[in-house]
């Protein structure tokens, strides 16, 4: 397909999150343009036939709109979108009207160049009115409301912010299920995605810390010495900013911007640095304060050009990413390893100090609070951890000597546990689909294994209560592993 060519040479995937080879810049400039082939791989006709000349400067126009093409985010009521719509209905309409004359190189010609116009216009529309970017505006929509409700519409009004831990957890979650929306791979669907995320990450953030500044015993008195007045003002104005911020990047300020907002913060900083609080720690230690809530907002206000560069929605090149798969390499490694040597009646195979050792590797990866790469740091730790409970539990069957007085329910409950380990053991191994007819035997007998705890009888006894209820847990943790496996996320 025409565009397929054209996206390749932009460096961006195309369809259905099929990746094409990039190459370096060399290679993409060797590339020859389809049209320029045709004048190679056919005999010569009339290269300077209006016509042929005609077609070739639709195609110069159509390289042009490519990449802009290939980069729109967006959506179909979007500027951007109408006007490359537009101009790529305008080229089609030159394309048709082409005289060829009834000459087949000249139709063969104008056919190519009105595929190329056209696969161009279905990727555009595909992008715009996909589903997976019809659900990351609804998220975008819903976490709008929200603050908009919480933060920016009481304020508006005069009145006063519902900032607490309530709407942090909200914002969190609306968080976690964008980092779950599917792009299939696709440039547009990945920067739309990056962009509401990013956002949303800073809108957090600044609630964040207001919750925390809410803990401090400020603003000084006036009474204390003359700059803290001057101060406190200064306080006033960065928490309407901090208003005027969230409002900014959740997109319901329509009269502020980025460069302006910007702009009034340095202003404020500019103020503090000129008071004198010369010997008066504390005083000093207040403005350091107000100037560090500055900073804060500060960095904040250089999202207008997020996500332009490849680098930071394609996770597949972000370092800490390529961290995180070669931990899952080593995991998965290991994990064969253990699964082989239990088929075998082996239990000498424990490696949960290297395991241990992942985990604390896991835990100094670099996240940059990136929602995507937090979830994939999570999803390791989660597999790590399932290899660990299977051995532990492997062990603790093992060892298991029940006395002639053991509570028949609380055997009744280790019956339950040498199953779980013996499904735990096919969940781990399992590398199918939730469509797999394997999947849903196993699905179905862990809820069995459920079943038969709920049905466990503990006749009071405090240590068959104990047991079944990490049982409980134990089982719940299998299945909830089995639904990650499965659940086809990706960065």
């Amino acid at each position: 397909m025409a565009v397929r060519w054209l996206c390749s040479l932009f460096g961006k995937p195309f369809d259905g999150g099929k990746r094409m080879d990039h190459g370096g810049p060399q290679q993409q400039q060797q590339q020859q343009h389809p049209m320029e082939q045709q004048y190679h791989q056919q005999q010569p006709y009339h290269p300077q036939h209006p016509a042929m000349m005609r077609l070739y400067e639709v195609q110069k126009e159509v390289a042009s709109l490519g990449p802009q093409v290939c980069h729109f985010s967006g959506l179909q009521n979007d500027r951007d979108y109408k006007r490359l719509e537009r101009d790529l209905t305008r080229l089609l309409l030159e394309v048709d009207q082409v005289d060829t004359e009834g000459k087949p190189e000249l139709q063969g010609a104008r056919k190519r160049a009105a595929q190329e116009v056209e696969g161009l216009l279905r990727y555009l529309e595909e992008n715009a009115s996909h589903p997976s970017r019809q659900a990351i505006e609804e998220l975008s929509n819903e976490a709008r409301q929200l603050v908009d409700e919480r933060v920016v519409a009481p304020q508006r009004d005069g009145g006063v912010a519902e900032i607490n831990d309530e709407l942090v957890d909200a914002l969190q979650e609306i968080i976690l299920r964008l980092t779950q929306v599917k792009t299939e791979g696709r440039v547009p669907l990945r920067k739309a995605r990056y962009r509401a995320l990013t956002r949303l990450c800073a809108v957090q953030d600044v609630i964040e810390g207001r919750t925390q500044q809410q803990t401090l015993s400020l603003p000084l008195s006036g009474d204390t010495h003359e700059a803290v007045h001057r101060i406190n003002q200064v306080m006033v104005k960065v928490s309407v900013a901090r208003s005027q911020l969230v409002a900014l990047l959740m997109g319901l300020s329509g009269r502020d911007s980025c460069a302006h907002l910007s702009r009034i913060l340095t202003e404020m900083q500019v103020e503090l640095d000129a008071l004198d609080v010369s010997g008066n720690a504390a005083i000093r230690n207040y403005r350091k304060q107000v100037v560090e809530e500055i900073n804060g907002l500060l960095k904040h206000l250089d999202l207008e050009g997020e996500g332009d560069d490849t680098r930071r929605y394609d996770l597949a090149q972000n370092n800490s990413i390529r961290e995180i798969e070669a931990v899952r390499a080593h995991v998965s490694h290991l994990r064969e390893g253990v699964l082989r040597h239990c088929v075998m009646g082996d239990l000498s195979f424990r490696p949960k100090a290297e395991l241990q050792s992942l985990l604390t590797h896991l835990d100094a990866v670099d996240t940059a609070k990136n929602p995507c790469i937090r979830e994939a740091r999570r999803r390791a730790v989660v597999e790590v951890q399932a290899i660990i409970t299977f051995l532990d539990l492997r062990e603790a069957l093992a060892r298991r000597q029940p006395g002639p007085h053991e509570h028949p329910s609380h055997r009744s409950v280790w019956l339950v546990l040498g199953s779980l380990s013996d499904l735990q053991a096919q969940v781990l191994g399992f590398d199918g689909k939730r469509a797999d007819k394997s999947y849903m035997m196993l699905e179905e007998l862990l809820t069995k294994q459920l079943l038969a705890l709920d049905a466990v009888d503990p006749q009071g006894d405090e240590m068959t209560k104990m047991a079944r209820k990490q049982a409980v847990k134990f089982a719940q943790n299998i299945l909830n592993y089995l639904d990650m496996k499965t659940d086809e996320w990706e960065y």
